[in-house]
């Protein structure tokens, strides 16, 4: 029945999305030649890998170092604040590769790291929008991503996907969360040790709280010092004791207490 809703959508949708797209073909053609479509490899449904297309956003790279950003042309930073480099993927809805809704696609790097729990993401087919996009895309973490989406799909329903699709509106037409605070999206963790392991390496390769203290006063001199500032000077002895005879070490520690 979901399969069938999808076919349906992908089908109205593309009465108006072919000739929008041949429009947005034409323009990246025009200002920055071919290839019209960006390709790369995401994992779908059960693991399995497909080809994800997207329209064309950045122009190719000057020199090899040179960074992402930079590269955005001016119609694909449109077509991204618009979702519009999205539209492609009705094409991978069309094949079964994708669904309208369901957690987006990520990158099999991204999968290999996944715990057990996380695979639950790979139960459904991956959608054009899902209940993590409606809260917040790329302006949350992927941690908090994967949650919501393992959320969906524990408890996705023909109401829930009604819901998201009203939201999925909702966010085209307020476009938010596109990318990250500094305008680069979070990268994927790679949990190569868990978290406290991580979090104790950390501890460890910090200076030791340890080596403060070893450099405080020794107790001695300081038990027995500061006593005296607090309460003054020691009384003069009277010039008839006998000089020969100093009083003992003991007498201060015990007045110091």
């Amino acid at each position: 029945m979901k399969r069938g809703g999808d076919l349906a959508i992908t089908v109205l949708t593309g009465i108006v999305a072919i000739p929008l797209g041949l429009v947005i073909a034409l323009l990246i053609r025009c200002t920055m030649g071919g290839p019209v479509l960006f390709r790369q490899t995401r994992t779908g449904l059960l693991g399995k890998e497909f080809e994800i297309l997207k329209f064309r956003t950045m122009r190719d790279k000057r020199f090899p170092e040179e960074p992402d950003a930079p590269r955005i042309t001016r119609l694909g930073d449109l077509l991204r604040r618009t979702s519009l480099d999205e539209l492609p993927q009705l094409w991978n809805v069309a094949r079964g590769e994708m669904g309208v809704i369901g957690p987006r696609p990520t990158l099999p790097e991204q999968v290999v790291h996944y715990s057990h729990r996380q695979r639950g993401r790979l139960d459904v087919r991956p959608g054009l929008t899902g209940w993590a996009q409606v809260q917040g895309r790329n302006s949350i973490t992927w941690p908090e991503r994967i949650e919501l989406d393992l959320w969906y799909v524990r408890n996705r329903s023909l109401g829930l996907d009604l819901r998201i699709l009203l939201l999925t509106v909702k966010v085209l037409l307020n476009p938010a969360g596109i990318t990250a605070a500094g305008g680069v999206n979070p990268g994927f963790p790679a949990p190569t040790e868990p978290a406290d392991t991580a979090a104790a390496s950390a501890a460890a390769a910090a200076p030791a709280p340890t080596a403060v203290p070893t450099a405080a006063p020794e107790p001695a001199p300081a038990v027995i010092a500061l006593p005296r500032q607090a309460t003054g000077p020691r009384p003069v002895p009277p010039l008839r004791a006998r000089p020969s005879r100093p009083a003992p070490v003991g007498a201060a520690v015990e007045e110091a207490s």
